[in-house]
């Protein structure tokens, strides 16, 4: 007879990811989650797989919550333009929000631990990344189609231009203290919209 499980497997999946949100992939061990956790190692192993298996489930997660908030924003009918710069002008307030300075984006931080020599995890980090690039070519294809963007705007070309300023953005804003730096390159990013 199969034994149930003791513990709620997407309740413990938050909390791995909490955890290796807060803390990183290299720096967080097997005696660390079991103790985050509070479920056993051979429960964690039977459930999630590996530490790394664990990892990318938690990555996954991480992606499945942000995912339609992005959509959401960014598919609004009427004008497309304001969705845009209420994005960007987002990632810019979380990068300098404290909580952000204090963990990063997850993924953001996956492309920079894991990336260079993980290929399972630079495909989940690609995959979010062509997620963003797409959503925000989309608007601005719309924005182009409705007459918000020059006509001369390559909506592709902008489109890249603004994941790797959002990226940048998480980045700086966890290595930085001054918000005024985002802020001010993430408005100087918008006026290319004008």
């Amino acid at each position: 007879m199969a034994r149930t499980k003791e513990f709620d497997p997407d309740a413990a999946l938050r909390s791995a990811l909490e955890l290796f949100w807060r803390r990183g992939y290299e720096a967080t061990s097997m005696a660390d989650l079991v103790a985050h956790l509070g479920i056993g190692r051979a429960s964690i192993y039977a459930t999630f797989g590996n530490k790394h298996d664990l990892y990318l489930k938690a990555l996954d997660r991480y992606a499945e919550d942000r995912d339609p908030q992005l959509l959401d924003e960014l598919s609004r009918p009427g004008p497309a333009l304001p969705g845009v710069r209420a994005l960007v002008r987002r990632f810019a307030a979380e990068a300098g929000s404290e909580e952000l300075r204090r963990n990063g984006c997850f993924v953001t931080n996956t492309a920079a631990e894991l990336g260079p020599h993980d290929p399972e995890a630079a495909r989940r980090v690609e995959r979010s990344w062509e997620q963003i690039e797409t959503l925000l070519h989309s608007a601005l294809v719309r924005a182009r189609t409705q007459g918000e963007l020059p006509g001369e705007r390559d909506p592709r070309a902008l489109a890249r231009l603004l994941l790797v300023l959002l990226q940048g953005l998480r980045v700086t804003g966890k290595a930085s203290g001054d918000p005024a730096r985002v802020r001010d390159a993430a408005e100087q990013a918008l006026a290319l919209l004008d």
